[in-house]
């Protein structure tokens, strides 16, 4: 499955295109810090910096994805990528003393104009992959694959350019989101996705549609689960007195993400989707539930291992449905709310994490990452009737009949 869905026309291409933007992702929160540091606004500077990149992406993200979804994916692109490689090199020449001021109105635009890569990729998938089961094991793959890019940013940006240079660092950045982003906006399929015509689409958007608001709910609570276990790993090294356990901690748990997608990329769709979604959500709460009871780092370890199985394949069809109950005419911002809601979700998640390890001990960061995971699961299942297909926004027949031709694809 997994040979044929790379092997399909264009599909390598943008696959491969995103995944060179999106490296610098896992690491631009360290790298502001770091950098911040350099020109003299210590680590609470740097906190900010950090903080102002994520509230413009979260912010900023579903209107870039609206913007997408009226004007095409090109020129949008374009100039995501011109703003925030301009705001990356501008953060990494500043001189020391620059005002913080200064340097988080940089750090915001670099959040705000972020190229939306992954939500343009994801429209692609059904005009690239008619097959559904080969649809869902794309998703699958780019799940398991994003663990490989989140992994390697840190590695690469943080663990070896930025013990040097930490602007060096934002440099490489800015230069793997031009190239990424490049690469991927002058492929034929990118060029050639366009707007559906005549959609009226509301204040609202993509909320408009119930099982849009549902995903984002639960991908919302994952993100309070994701938070609260990173978290709590911190915590649970740190009281073990192994702090330099905690990255091979992380790691684990990223990279039994990693293999679960892979899995699920070699299965074929699933004929229930919100059923799986549920045993899924289900799964990744008990998995967390485990975790109360490791005694040692190579127990949470194991564990960790355990815990992350489910984590892509859960992705993978929450994108599968995302795709299915957008209306016409919203798939890209619909993804990027899905975005916008799981990074809400890992700010609270840390941060109710954090005040339950200090108070009560990592343990109980654990267990609410559980309830929120289940909690996911009970909304899942609860609303599973949002999550049918939603019945398409469409212009006029005429005009519908001339965005679906084959000279002009688009997401569905």
């Amino acid at each position: 499955m997994l040979r044929s869905v790379l092997a399909a026309p264009g599909v390598a291409r943008v696959f491969g295109a995103s995944l060179v933007g999106r490296i610098p992702a896992g690491a631009l929160g360290l790298l502001l810090i770091l950098r911040v540091g350099e020109v003299g606004g210590g680590y609470g500077g740097g906190g900010l910096a950090a903080g102002a990149f994520a509230l413009g992406l979260a912010a900023a993200a579903p209107l870039v994805g609206r913007v997408v979804d009226v004007r095409g994916q090109t020129g949008v692109l374009a100039s995501c990528t011109v703003a925030v490689s301009a705001a990356l090199v501008a953060l990494a020449v500043v001189p020391a003393g620059t005002p913080l001021v200064v340097l988080l109105a940089l750090a915001g635009v670099a959040g705000a104009a972020h190229p939306p890569l992954a939500a343009c990729l994801r429209a692609l998938w059904p005009a690239l992959l008619v097959d559904p089961a080969r649809r869902h094991a794309a998703y699958a793959l780019e799940s398991a694959a994003l663990e490989v890019s989140y992994l390697l940013g840190p590695l690469v940006l943080v663990g070896a350019i930025a013990t040097w240079s930490a602007a060096a660092a934002l440099a490489a950045s800015a230069a793997l989101l031009l190239a990424g982003t490049a690469a991927f906006a002058v492929t034929p399929a990118s060029r050639a996705w366009t707007p559906v015509p005549g959609v009226r689409r509301g204040l609202a958007g993509a909320l408009a549609g119930p099982g849009v608001r549902t995903l984002v709910s639960v991908q919302a609570l994952a993100g309070v689960s994701f938070g609260a276990i990173e978290v709590a790993t911190v915590a649970f090294a740190q009281d073990a007195g192994a702090k330099g356990a905690i990255g091979p901690l992380l790691a684990a748990w990223g990279l039994a993400s990693m293999l679960g997608g892979a899995i699920a990329a070699r299965g074929g769709a699933p004929r229930d989707p919100v059923r799986r979604l549920v045993v899924l959500l289900a799964a990744l709460a008990s998995g967390d539930v485990l975790l109360v009871a490791a005694t040692g780092p190579l127990v949470l370890g194991a564990l960790l291992v355990v815990a992350g199985l489910a984590i892509a394949p859960a992705f993978a069809v929450v994108y599968g449905l995302a795709g299915e109950v957008a209306r016409e005419g919203t798939v890209t911002e619909a993804f990027t709310w899905l975005t916008t809601g799981l990074g809400a979700g890992l700010a609270a998640g840390s941060a109710l994490g954090g005040a339950l390890a200090a108070s009560a001990g990592p343990g109980a960061a654990f267990l609410a990452a559980a309830g929120a995971a289940a909690l996911a699961a009970a909304v899942g299942a609860v609303r599973a009737r949002d999550l049918a297909a939603a019945p398409d926004v469409r212009p006029p027949a005429g005009v519908a009949a001339a965005a679906a031709s084959p000279a002009s694809p688009r997401a569905r």
